[in-house]
């Protein structure tokens, strides 16, 4: 990815062509839990439908997310050394997160084994859910070092400019994983335990593959399973950005783990309903995402090569796209939430709670991709702590003070899920104003070192 193109319309083609392979792979990641929930929703039942996707996927992205947004953090400090030339930072940056990486697929592994069923009982799930959900979890916890490494890999491969093999390597573990749910849970008969196995062992040939990406790096940052360590000043600067990061990815958990909570309150046909839209309304958020993901890395080059102007106009375009994505999409949800929901289960009552959770959430995602694209705009430029304070204020307490404060006024789903667009409002806001005076900030320095 050239970051030396000043040009709207080069920057603009840079942007496409870097986001395209990213968005495809998040198509493809997001098909591992979407085809778990399609099998299970299908040859299980609607139980082990609202188990896959609501409970498990809160506690996963709260355990497994600090670390796999660790390894995003991480990427930026690559990317920056990549911008400006460094090839031997770049190498000493690439060890240092592969070591980050294997220890936090330790940690997440513990964690997720021990605390598993706590968490579970903290957010209210009980009977058959209940069991569902902590055999899934006890064995997608225990092949986490699959996954933090192979997002370790697959971001220090963008930080470089390269998303294309990291989309390769997902589309192999989709189809891996599609093909293990339908004879694990379709022949085999292992319900859940089938669908958390076939995620498992797809993450792991994903793993392999990046892996033997980066050990075929050029030769001055090629991976070397020797060298990997923990180098202290190296780690000091990927942690000032990773572990920002990292926290507001469990900001960002903490407040769904308290959604979760209260919706686990109106029975199994709410919990299933949200669980089958989460996999509907991810077409939406893979797109944003992957928005989020190309401007970090291409800030972050754009940054360490001095380019501010470079880094501005590139932001504006990424808004742009991704408010005229957002609409295209928005109406796409709309017009076939029924098919959609019907992908994953029958149960008529599940469809039509579904739909109105669309209903009322859909038209409002515009207002978010301030929060991805900004957000991906200051990582990628260095500056980690506030937008983590930011979104624990925007997202974190104002939806604490929602959830006990608004909702006992009127104790309904549909109460509970306006604490969505509100704190996406106010959270954007923030991240506007904020975007806006560091770029004044950086534009200053700029002149005065000239």
């Amino acid at each position: 990815m050239e970051t030396n193109l000043n040009s709207r319309k080069s920057i603009a083609k840079q942007l496409i062509l870097f986001v395209i392979p990213i968005w495809l792979g998040s198509f493809f990641q997001q098909l591992y839990n979407t085809a778990d929930a399609i099998f299970v929703g299908r040859y299980v039942g609607k139980a082990a439908l609202a188990a896959v996707g609501g409970p498990t996927g809160q506690i996963t992205g709260l355990l497994v997310g600090f670390f796999i947004e660790l390894a995003a953090g991480s990427s930026v400090i690559i990317a920056q050394y990549f911008g400006a030339k460094n090839e031997k930072k770049v190498g000493k940056a690439i060890h240092t997160a592969m070591a980050v990486a294997l220890i936090g697929g330790v940690l997440s592994m513990a964690l997720g084994l021990i605390f598993t069923p706590a968490l579970l009982r903290s957010m209210d799930v009980k009977g058959d859910v209940y069991n569902m959900s902590s055999t899934y979890l006890y064995i997608y916890f225990g092949g986490t070092l699959f996954i933090t490494v192979y997002n370790m890999g697959s971001s220090i491969l963008r930080a470089l400019g390269d998303s294309k093999r990291p989309f390769y390597f997902l589309v192999i573990g989709c189809l891996t994983n599609i093909l293990l749910d339908y004879v694990l849970i379709h022949w085999v008969g292992l319900g859940v335990a089938g669908a958390a196995i076939a995620t498992v062992f797809s993450q792991a040939v994903t793993t392999v593959l990046i892996l033997r990406a980066l050990c075929r790096l050029p030769k001055a940052y090629r991976l070397n399973f020797k060298r990997i360590g923990l180098r202290l000043n190296m780690l000091k600067n990927m942690l000032r950005i990773g572990i920002p990061e990292a926290m507001q990815q469990v900001i960002f958990s903490f407040s769904n783990i308290l959604i979760q909570t209260n919706i686990d309150s109106f029975g199994t046909d709410s919990i299933a309903a949200m669980s089958a839209y989460s996999k509907v309304d991810v077409f939406f958020w893979m797109t944003l995402e992957s928005f989020g993901i190309a401007i970090t890395a291409m800030s972050g080059q754009f940054y360490g090569a001095g380019n501010i102007q470079g880094l501005k106009k590139a932001v504006k375009i990424c808004v742009m796209f991704c408010i005229g994505l957002s609409a295209i999409l928005s109406t796409a949800l709309l017009l076939f939430g029924r098919p959609l929901f019907g992908l994953f289960t029958d149960d008529p009552d599940v469809i039509r709670i579904g739909l109105e959770i669309q209903r009322l959430l859909v038209p409002t995602y515009v207002v978010f991709l301030f929060v991805t694209v900004l957000g991906g705009a200051l990582r990628g430029m260095g500056h980690a702590f506030v937008p983590m304070v930011i979104t624990f204020v925007g997202i974190c307490l104002f939806r604490v003070i929602w959830i006990y404060s608004v909702v006992p006024l009127r104790p309904v789903l549909m109460t509970t899920l306006y604490s969505y667009p509100i704190t996406w409002a106010l959270t954007s806001l923030a991240f506007i104003f904020y975007y806006r005076r560091k770029i004044r900030d950086e534009e200053r320095l700029s002149c005065t070192a000239a």
